[in-house]
């Protein structure tokens, strides 16, 4: 969630560091003594320590999430670690005459004219709490302005912008006192004048944009006891509950306004939308985007986690605005940082799943977020030990901590393995869900790209040495480790004792920073490029994620498929007048004299722009007759006109390569476009399962090895020097039934 935030269990009530009440002599002098003693981190490292998927099995990061872990439970004043509600829940919706006059056109346009769509739908701006602590100052119009292809500001003070424009975007700023702290900042405000904003003042001022320890001590020690401040006073009739509320309908009137402005029908679409932020006591994320149809009936606020942070209260406030004309879909993020709590077998009470809560679920979550900056969430290798790419972009630490997030629990492919042994049981399945991809850009600006990826913390990911890439250098690198070290000994916090670490002697960002990936793009294959029919892919599920690449995937079933389909101009429109795509269900076949075998036809495209295709994959899941849940990675394509090896079922090495020295790659090597008309081997047509396909890449350089290239160093030691960016179509379901 909040990334500065953490900083509440590191401040007193005040707001100030335990840091800066010691004398800085002594500070100075405590660190150079300890840099005189020996220490295990400073011997020779040869493998992933912090970052790798093994970090689960590291017994001093294990120790470490035991005593975060301790510390969180007994946190009795860190509002940000308990369920606090704050505002009553408001029914009120707006009609909004205002709105944008073309809403509602439905197209007469078939599916087979369905077009691939591309954009993110997790972007914060200025008025996000933690945006703003990140020194953003752009706006939703900024953002929208930035997808279209314009470029904007970074807070670090230099220019971002888009090779080439989103399809579509929208603004998702959290709804937790949504624009409150930009309001207590800005002394032209009424709510600036008041005694609880005036340690925030003008913090954004142009004088406060270091990027030094000192001055990141400081815009994080002013902001540490934000929320939880905020909350003590509103309780105490010190803050006016409805001044607070004022702003936050105020400010959620302008996101709105900044979607309808930016809204054009056929070219570029826009949603409003808000991040519904709760967490579990240990932190465990359990955080939803919200996405609105349409704009001209709306909430007359946002939902947030001080109206409940039961997110079965979120379902039902949804289905409530839904039965008074207001549609929309909420979108669960980073189950990898939910501590198994995402994806778990039982309600938020503890009770067993009904049919009520199981369909509720599949009625307002019908997609889930698979990729972002915060790591990837499809598996892990301890959960999928035979395939042999699951340890992409794994980052392994709850939201704001450096404490271990529990696995199972956490991922979408286990989630969808648990889903069908509930149905084997004879109750519903909760987790029939589409894959998307997303930023969590907190800069207004989608971060998708290996190349020029600067994180999503603002001016505290501005440059390489923040992010972790690169060492930072001399005295300040060990003064830095050393001041991290006496801090956390002083004043424990979540942050734990790494948010540095040394490899081979050099000082480096360590905790989630480094793990951070350049993730991910929510696709659509859509009639046209609108609310109306991009909106209703996401609800039928016709949706596909990317880590970044424009990659082109389709995915479909059935029974009457054949090889013609992969080279007829009429191949589509057979796949979806005799099958189901991406995101349905297929039923068992019971026409006669027809095989009770589906074939699966599948296509992806490369993106131009990037690295060439290596392999097209099903991923396969199923329970078998004992219970028990098994998956299968099958190749089904190979790049370069290459076999797959029957009795593996693996592509062969088609000798891509990365010159590491300047991460240039042999793009002769790899295919623009891969597909194939697959048969599963050990289909049972007795047996629940499920499919989706994922294609790879060639390998590239990740971000880390840019930054480390740009500054004429070696790569970082613990970090994979390169990366295989893909694609997830969304699963296919058979019922056997």
């Amino acid at each position: 969630m909040i990334y500065v935030s953490i900083f509440n269990s590191c401040v007193d009530k005040k707001g100030s560091s335990p840091l800066a009440q010691i004398p800085i002599r002594l500070i100075v002098f405590m660190c150079f003594a300890l840099s005189a003693c020996s220490d295990r981190e400073s011997a020779p490292i040869t493998d992933a320590v912090y970052t790798a998927s093994n970090v689960h099995m590291n017994n001093e990061v294990i120790s470490e999430t035991a005593e975060i872990d301790a510390l969180l439970s007994s946190s009795q004043n860190n509002i940000l670690d308990r369920q606090t509600t704050i505002f009553e829940i408001n029914p009120d919706i707006i009609e909004r005459k205002d709105s944008f006059s073309r809403n509602s056109s439905p197209t007469n346009k078939q599916a087979t004219e369905r077009q691939a769509f591309f954009g993110d739908l997790h972007v914060h701006t200025t008025f996000s709490y933690d945006g703003y602590a990140f020194g953003t100052l752009a706006t939703p119009d900024d953002a929208y302005k930035f997808a279209k292809g314009e470029a904007i500001k970074h807070p670090g003070g230099y220019e971002m912008q888009l090779t080439r424009p989103m399809d579509f975007y929208a603004v998702t700023d959290h709804s937790e006192f949504l624009g409150v702290v930009r309001a207590a900042a800005d002394t032209s405000t009424l709510f600036s004048k008041i005694p609880f904003s005036k340690p925030y003042n003008n913090l954004n001022a142009p004088e406060n944009f270091g990027t030094d320890l000192f001055s990141q001590i400081k815009r994080l020690s002013a902001f540490g006891g934000f929320t939880s401040e905020l909350v003590s006073n509103i309780s105490d009739n010190r803050v006016s509950k409805d001044q607070v509320l004022k702003i936050t309908r105020d400010t959620w009137s302008e996101i709105v306004k900044a979607a309808d402005q930016f809204y054009m029908p056929g070219k570029f679409t826009t949603f409003a939308g808000f991040e519904y932020t709760p967490s579990t006591l240990l932190r465990g994320n359990l955080h939803r985007n919200v996405i609105f149809q349409q704009t001209n009936r709306l909430p007359i606020e946002p939902f947030s986690r001080f109206h409940s942070g039961n997110p079965e209260d979120l379902w039902t406030w949804m289905d409530n605005i839904r039965d008074k004309g207001v549609e929309s879909i909420a979108i669960p993020h980073n189950s990898n940082g939910s501590n198994g709590q995402m994806f778990k077998l039982t309600t938020v009470a503890g009770d067993p799943f009904n049919a009520i809560y199981t369909e509720q679920r599949l009625r307002n979550e019908p997609i889930v977020e698979i990729t972002q900056v915060k790591g990837t969430s499809e598996t892990h290798p301890i959960l999928s030990s035979t395939d042999e790419w699951a340890q992409f972009e794994i980052s392994p630490y709850r939201v704001g901590t450096t404490a271990l997030s529990a696995i199972e629990g956490s991922y979408v492919r286990e989630a969808l393995l648990n889903g069908i042994r509930l149905e084997n049981r004879g109750g519903g399945n909760p987790f029939r869900f589409g894959f998307i991809g997303s930023s969590d850009t907190h800069s207004a600006a989608s971060q998708n790209y290996e190349k020029n990826f600067v994180s999503k913390l603002g001016i505290l990911s501005s440059t390489a040495m923040q992010r972790g890439s690169v060492p930072y250098t001399g005295l300040s690198g060990q003064f830095t480790y050393y001041a991290n070290r006496l801090f956390s000994f002083l004043r424990p916090s979540p942050l734990g004792k790494n948010l540095f670490v040394k490899l081979n002697g050099a000082v480096y960002s360590g905790g989630p920073n480094p793990t951070f990936g350049a993730s991910g793009l929510a696709a659509v294959w859509a009639e046209e490029n609108t609310r109306e029919s991009i909106f209703n892919a996401f609800s039928r599920k016709e949706v596909f994620a990317t880590s970044g690449p424009r990659i082109r995937l389709r995915f479909f079933a059935g029974y009457n498929f054949d090889e013609s389909m992969l080279t007829s101009a009429n191949g589509i429109e057979n796949a979806y007048s005799h099958g189901v795509s991406m995101g349905g269900t297929l039923l068992k076949n019971k026409s006669e004299g027809e095989s009770d075998t589906p074939k699966f036809l599948i296509t992806a495209s490369a993106d131009p722009e990037n690295a060439p295709l290596q392999r097209l994959q099903v991923i396969k899941g199923w329970v078998d007759k004992n219970g028990n849940t098994k998956e299968l990675v099958y190749d089904v394509a190979c790049a370069n006109n290459l076999e797959v090896n029957v009795e593996t079922h693996r592509c062969p090495d088609n000798g891509a390569r990365v010159d590491i020295e300047s991460c240039a790659i042999n793009p002769e090597t790899g295919s623009a476009q891969l597909a194939t008309l697959w048969t599963d081997p050990t289909f049972n047509p007795q047996e629940r399962s499920f499919y989706y396909a994922r294609v790879l890449e060639n390998p590239t350089c990740r971000w880390s090895t840019w930054d480390a290239i740009r500054a004429g160093i070696q790569p970082r030691p613990d970090l994979s020097k390169t990366i295989q960016e893909r694609a997830w179509s969304s699963p296919i379901h058979y019922v056997g039934q």
